[in-house]
């Protein structure tokens, strides 16, 4: 089976003054990716946005609750769509030099911590992240290197293709953003915006789960890892 990952992040930064830190990703097969693009803009014409309105977790507001509850629904109805995040609920607890790494190093860990629990060895995939900035082509080559590298003699047979894409033309980019964003505002625990905390509650409701802590590891649907420094660090995302 062809698989396409749609990968984002929230606070993943190691200075941007946010304890917590998200990398999430949606994904389902590839022949699917044509039906659902077209049924999440159906939900959007419906909800009387424009077919290229531009899903984001910072865009949820009481005006658009009615869409974005809609969407989640939509989500968690539809068999071929599938969500992983893995969490760091306290950045300021990680300890790089004793790990002898970077923060960048760290990241590119959380990144296969969260991609190896998807990828099974008898599918190929294809990864695609979120444009940033223009530092795109450096982090498509270090994940490229870090997922082979882990991947060994099978990476050629499983990796079909890590691409940059822009998030305003690829709905389930989007759609990343918003359940990576709710995730990360529930482990936040942020309570500013109302329309936000009926998000939340309603993905708690339809998960049974509280998105701060680990979901089991077979979990299919809404797949979540809460990860904590521990000196056993290398060996939790190995």
């Amino acid at each position: 089976m062809n698989i396409n990952i749609y990968c984002d992040e929230s606070c993943h930064l190691e200075n941007d003054g946010v304890s917590v830190g998200v990398i999430g990703a949606v994904w389902c097969p590839a022949s699917e990716t044509r039906r659902i693009f077209e049924r999440i803009r159906e939900i959007q014409v419906e909800h009387g946005l424009p077919k290229d309105f531009e899903i984001k977790w910072n865009k949820v507001s009481p005006a658009k609750i009615d869409f974005y509850l809609a969407l989640i629904d939509y989500f968690f109805k539809e068999y071929s769509l599938h969500y992983r995040a893995i969490i760091a609920p306290d950045k300021s607890k990680l300890r790089h030099d004793d790990f002898g790494q970077t923060h960048d190093d760290w990241y590119y860990k959380m990144y296969y911590g969260m991609l190896k629990q998807i990828i099974l060895e008898d599918s190929t995939y294809r990864i695609y992240l979120d444009y940033k900035d223009t530092r795109g082509g450096k982090k498509v080559a270090t994940l490229w290197n870090a997922l082979t590298h882990k991947f060994g003699d099978y990476s050629s047979s499983i990796f079909e293709r890590i691409q940059i894409v822009h998030s305003h033309e690829v709905e389930l980019i989007q759609l990343a953003d918003l359940l990576t964003g709710a995730v990360s505002y529930a482990n936040r625990d942020i309570r500013t915006s109302p329309a936000k905390l009926k998000l939340v509650g309603e993905i708690k409701r339809l998960t049974g789960y509280s998105l701060t802590n680990s979901t089991i590891l077979a979990e299919k649907k809404f797949n979540l890892l809460a990860w904590r420094a521990t000196e056993a660090e290398d060996n939790v995302l190995s």
